[in-house]
């Protein structure tokens, strides 16, 4: 039992502390709407306190075939 609480305050602060990192970078201040910007407000809040660790986390696209004309 107490180990579920633990683990639950522990989950609640890391996003806590995820949700921060995205309104530093003002992720929530953006007029677009989209999947990509969703996306990386979403990715900040569960990695960005990495950074805060001095993990810096990064991800890169995988390089896209250019379309035949």
């Amino acid at each position: 039992m107490r180990g579920r609480i633990v683990l639950s305050t522990l989950v609640v602060l890391w996003l806590l502390i995820g949700l921060f990192a995205a309104f530093q970078r003002g992720l929530f201040n953006s007029d677009e709407a989209s999947c990509s910007t969703l996306g990386h407000t979403v990715g900040t809040v569960f990695v960005g306190p990495l950074n805060y660790f001095g993990v810096n986390p990064t991800i890169e696209c995988p390089s896209v075939p250019e379309p035949s004309e």
